[in-house]
């Protein structure tokens, strides 16, 4: 038997967590591109809970880089970056529901080499801005990488582990119209590499019908995608969303078969930390029978702390409890 079904998924969702009827929302399907997730535009596709679809994404630079030689300054126009599929709009949904969504697979697609990382002037980990420094920022340059699911070759030496995840997903705001660059509650440019094949996400329905985002596939990435940019894809994606009723949640969760996590996203980091063990402790309390001082004691113990990314403008954080400690 499959771990998904004793997911919360297949336990509570409206569907049980079985598949239903399975769509395509295709590059051609999806015309325009979003950059803001928000309530205010029209749904592209309507779903049921339970059913599949196979989403075209693009690369966070909408396919404008195709060479080492196509600078970001040049071919970019910024703030458009990191587009976006949907909405998608879930029959059922209300504000207060959680809508789940289980991501079966994320292939690349599209000519190789399909992978593209960037330094860009005043953006990344390491970098000062112009707008807090004295210093010129760092040379531009673009490196391209062939990504298949055999490996990343990062370089004629180095040919790193194909780890997809999903840089950016989640649910509109109720009100908001936030950059697609932004993470927060409902979701968003989280870069949180365990958002991965075999990952069920949970998020807060803020509105009606959940209007649900996606884009920003990374054929990897480490902890706290350092220089600000992964290795961007385009890719196929998979995904099965189902609709949880009567389960409210302050944020993001996430659950594997081997852990559930809660994500935090704020600036400064720690705040994002601390966000996030606070709701991964009212999880354990609420859902798997902790008392608050005993599951504090056993996240001081045993939790553990993902980087997401520690470049976007707020940070996302991960604290996660493994399985078998929670009975």
């Amino acid at each position: 038997m499959s771990w998904l079904s004793q997911s919360h998924m297949a336990r509570r969702g409206v569907a049980g967590g079985k598949p239903g009827t399975r769509h395509t929302l295709t590059e051609a399907q999806q015309g325009e591109y979003h950059f803001v997730y928000g309530p205010y535009s029209a749904p592209v596709l309507r779903i049921r809970p339970g059913d599949l679809v196979e989403v075209e994404t693009r690369d966070a630079f909408g396919g404008a880089v195709k060479t080492e030689d196509d600078l970001p300054s040049n071919v970019l126009n910024m703030p458009f970056v990191n587009p976006q599929n949907g909405p998608i709009a879930v029959e059922g949904a209300e504000k207060g529901d959680v809508l789940a969504v289980y991501v079966h697979s994320i292939l690349p697609r599209g000519p190789q080499p399909a992978g593209t990382t960037a330094l860009i002037p005043d953006f990344g980990g390491l970098t000062s801005t112009g707008l807090t420094h004295l210093n010129a920022p760092l040379a531009e340059r673009v490196k391209k990488m062939v990504v298949t699911p055999d490996g990343v070759q990062f370089s004629d030496r180095i040919t790193l582990p194909y780890e997809p995840f999903v840089g950016t997903m989640g649910v509109s705001p109720e009100i908001e119209a936030v950059s697609s660059l932004q993470p927060d509650y409902w979701g968003g440019n989280m870069d949180l590499p365990d958002v991965a094949p075999g990952s069920v996400m949970y998020f807060p329905v803020c509105r009606r019908d959940a209007h649900f985002f996606i884009g920003d596939c990374h054929g990897r990435q480490g902890d706290g995608e350092l220089c600000g940019v992964a290795v961007e894809i385009p890719a196929t994606v998979v995904i099965q969303i189902d609709l949880i009723k009567g389960w409210s949640i302050p944020g993001v969760r996430l659950e594997r078969q081997d852990f559930i996590m809660a994500v935090g996203s704020a600036r400064p980091m720690e705040d994002a930390a601390r966000m996030a063990y606070r709701d991964l402790i009212r999880w354990m309390v609420t859902d798997y029978g902790f008392d608050e001082t005993e599951a504090y004691f056993l996240c001081t113990q045993a939790g553990r702390m993902r980087v997401g990314n520690m470049v976007d403008p707020k940070y996302s954080l991960g604290a996660s409890m493994l399985k078998s400690y929670l009975g």
